[in-house]
């Protein structure tokens, strides 16, 4: 193993309900205005929520041959494409890399889950011929980062984790260690998420999880709000392209930030409340900041969680406090999920790529539909417009289902 090296990201990819490619998405966060809308890829009316963050422009034959679009279902789609736009966005020439020394991590809570409602559905109307032959290979959890290292021709460490809404950040983590620790020298990384079928949503609706502001979907998804009452299911992806610094800057690559520190727990508490008390969430923070080898005090924004549900906002507002302690009342603050809902285990990953562009254009997102603090959330939440800030350390949070805490630090790069 070889020492510590420094990680740096040079290219991104998003497939979002605000915007496709890494400028559509730093677009529509300018825009500020929330994709939330009543779900029009089937009739919600049976469930309580009506409400989604859709992609509806996005065509896989723009970025995939004919061909290999016909096999790949939604989630590893958006997997691939997401990736190609980051390789092209970072200028790296695939044909002249070491392959080996090329990995791809990737986070899904479903995967091919939508594929499998669909395909179902076909085999209780027509029978065993009326399945696709492609199914057990897009329901497996892994397709997203193999079809994406399959496309690319990438040899090096290869998995996708499916650890619920966190598992976007833990692929960038997990991506971040490979590079630092030696085993790498470029990784593909993020999150994938397609979960917009009738059961997937459904199964949503009837723990109350979801929100049903029905009337308004586009004000539903309201993180630290005390009107708030659940989350807006979305979909989508990211992909960043993590390369070793040293070799980013010898070939003159465009770098939008550092990842220098990854941290993450489990609370050990209950499938799907957060530990009460935050001590776990807080400790995967103090862990990234400590791999990261900078103090609270250096951090000037967080990229929050905030799912926009009633015990995630004000357990992420306490274990913010307890990490950061006197200097959290100077912490900003942003959830931007107002913007796209909550895209499962692609959200982590869509929010690093707005951390990392966040940094690099010194400018901070807004958590939209933040009217008045709940109670418990009492913190600098960027309220309904961005803000020109010059931010040199971000942190960004992701928790999920069974207890799953994962914070990553970013530094803004200034050539050095």
């Amino acid at each position: 193993m070889t020492d510590r090296r420094r990680v740096a990201v040079t290219g991104i990819g998003a497939i979002t309900p605000i915007g496709l490619g890494m400028e559509g998405l730093w677009e529509g966060l300018r825009r500020e205005q929330s994709a939330v809308s009543t779900i029009t890829r089937f009739d919600p009316s049976m469930w309580r929520s009506h409400n989604a963050a859709q992609v509806d422009d996005f065509d896989a034959l723009d970025f995939i041959e004919a061909k290999k679009a016909r096999r790949l279902d939604r989630f590893s789609s958006f997997s691939v494409a997401c990736a190609r736009q980051a390789l092209d966005d970072s200028g790296i020439d695939m044909a002249a890399e070491n392959r080996e020394r090329v990995g791809v991590m990737m986070g899904s809570a479903l995967g091919g889950i939508r594929f499998a409602e669909q395909q179902l559905s076909n085999f209780l109307s027509q029978g065993i011929k009326g399945v696709d032959l492609s199914l057990a290979l897009n329901v497996f959890g892994g397709a997203g980062s193999c079809n994406i290292a399959i496309e690319l021709g990438a040899q090096g460490p290869n998995a996708t984790n499916g650890m619920s809404c966190a598992s976007g950040t833990i692929a960038v983590g997990d991506a971040f260690r490979a590079i630092r620790d030696g085993y790498a020298d470029v990784m593909f990384a993020g999150g994938a998420e397609a979960p917009l079928a009738p059961l997937c949503f459904g199964s949503f609706s009837i723990i109350r999880a979801m929100s049903t502001r029905n009337d308004d979907p586009g004000a539903a998804s309201r993180p630290f709000d005390k009107d708030r009452d659940g989350f807006v299911m979305g979909e989508g992806a990211a992909v960043l392209l993590l390369e070793e610094l040293d070799r980013a800057m010898a070939r003159g690559a465009h770098i939008y930030a550092e990842v220098v520190g990854f941290g993450s727990s489990n609370d050990a508490h209950h499938m799907t409340a957060p530990r009460p008390d935050g001590t776990q969430a807080a400790r995967s923070m103090r862990l990234a900041l400590k791999d990261a080898h900078i103090v609270p005090r250096d951090v000037a924004y967080v990229n929050a969680h905030g799912s926009s549900t009633p015990l995630n906002d004000p357990t992420e507002t306490l274990a913010i406090k307890q990490t950061f302690e006197a200097h959290a009342p100077r912490l900003q603050v942003s959830s931007t999920k107002g913007y796209y809902g909550h895209a499962l285990g692609a959200s982590g990953a869509m929010e690093l790529a707005i951390t990392s562009l966040a940094l690099e254009r010194r400018w901070l997102p807004p958590t939209l539909n933040h009217d008045a603090p709940a109670e418990g959330c009492d913190l600098d939440y960027i309220p309904n417009h961005g803000r020109d800030a010059d931010v040199e350390f971000a942190l960004s949070n992701s928790f999920g289902f069974g207890g799953i805490n994962a914070a990553v630090v970013l530094k803004r790069h200034d050539g050095v």
